[in-house]
């Protein structure tokens, strides 16, 4: 099938890193063998995010703009025929229309692919997508949630014919996220729900890193083991921050 040169979905994509296999250290595939593919680009400036050099422009001398067939090369380049998951990361992937193109080839080879977004923006090709996690912003990354923009993507998530696999997550650093988080599970009950450990040392390493992340995993166990509106939700450390840290491309 050819692409008009014109056509959205023929653009190239912003694509910061693409590396793996690895695991996907957090959401429902939490431990999911996967390669992932980190694009340019968001609509949001979250005051913890682990990503900021894909929207703060301290990374922008590495973007390189990736065709679809350009970036399954790569993938498999790197990956071999190790994989078979792809996620799609950000930034905010939902940014970019083209991204259309790049699931149809990772299909094509029989890819399962996830996304993970904010819920702010709404793209066709995410219909398509395998996994989708909406992770709404809390209190504490500084960013108010568009309730409005977020219900039509759920809304029309849940319209769009096919299996497909949903949740949402949100990361919890207080008690103001943890408060905001049982508003989201009340206006959407039905959805897979997990809560999620914040890292706050996401610009430097520290000696007691590890323990830190623990204590606070400790901290929401204890918390979501208290509510009564909870008890369909699940509580995840962020698995890749145990391991590496902070480091980029793992």
């Amino acid at each position: 099938m050819s692409e008009s040169s014109n056509h959205p979905s023929a653009r190239p994509i912003p694509v910061l890193e693409v590396f793996g296999p690895t695991i996907q250290g957090e959401g429902m595939a939490i431990g999911r063998k996967t390669m992932f593919v980190r694009t340019a680009g968001c609509d949001y400036r979250c005051s913890w995010c682990d990503s900021k050099f894909t929207w703060d422009g301290s990374a922008k001398d590495e973007i390189r703009m990736l065709s679809a067939d350009e970036i399954v090369t790569e993938l498999f380049s790197i990956g071999g025929d190790t994989f078979d998951h792809v996620t799609i990361s950000g930034g905010n992937p939902l940014l970019l229309p083209q991204i259309a193109l790049l699931t149809q080839r990772l299909h094509e080879k029989n890819i399962r692919i996830a996304v993970e977004t904010q819920g702010s923006r709404w793209q066709d090709w995410l219909v398509r997508i395998d996994e989708v996690t909406l992770s709404p912003k809390p209190p504490s990354s500084g960013m108010e949630t568009d309730f409005e923009a977020l219900d039509d993507i759920v809304s029309r998530l849940r319209e769009a014919s096919g299996r497909r696999d949903l949740c949402i997550k949100i990361v919890i650093f207080d008690e103001d996220d943890l408060t905001y988080a049982r508003g989201v599970h009340k206006r959407y009950p039905d959805i897979p729900f997990i809560l999620q450990t914040g890292n706050p040392q996401v610009s430097h390493e520290s000696d007691d890193h590890v323990a830190s992340l623990l204590n606070r995993y400790e901290w929401l166990i204890g918390r979501l083991s208290e509510f009564a509106d909870l008890k369909d939700a699940r509580a995840l450390p962020q698995l890749h921050t145990l391991v590496w840290g902070n480091k980029r491309g793992v």
